[in-house]
C-alpha cells in the first residue's frame, strides 16, 4: 500500500471565500473574478484559467479605494 496523495495537475480557483461583487467594478472582492469567470470556472480549460489568474494582480488596484464613510464624503 503507497501512502502517496491522488492530485490533479489543475489550476486552482483563486476564491478566499470572501464572496461580494463591488458595485462599480463587477468583480468579487476576495478573487477578483468577475461573476462570468466564477460561474464558467469549472467547465474552462486549463489555459483558461492560466489566462484569468494572469490577470488578477492588475484587476486587485481597482478596488482599493474605500467608497463609503467619511472620507467618501469629503471632497480631496
Amino acid at each position: 500500500m503507497s501512502d502517496e496523495i491522488w492530485t490533479r495537475a489543475e489550476v486552482d480557483s483563486p476564491c478566499v471565500k470572501l464572496c461580494s461583487i463591488h458595485p462599480t467594478e463587477n468583480i468579487c472582492i476576495g478573487c477578483l473574478r468577475s461573476l462570468e469567470e466564477i460561474g464558467a470556472w469549472s467547465t474552462m480549460t486549463q489555459d483558461e484559467r492560466r489566462g484569468i489568474m494572469a490577470t488578477l494582480p492588475d484587476r486587485a488596484p481597482l478596488i482599493k479605494t474605500r467608497r463609503g464613510g467619511a472620507r467618501g464624503r469629503r471632497a480631496s
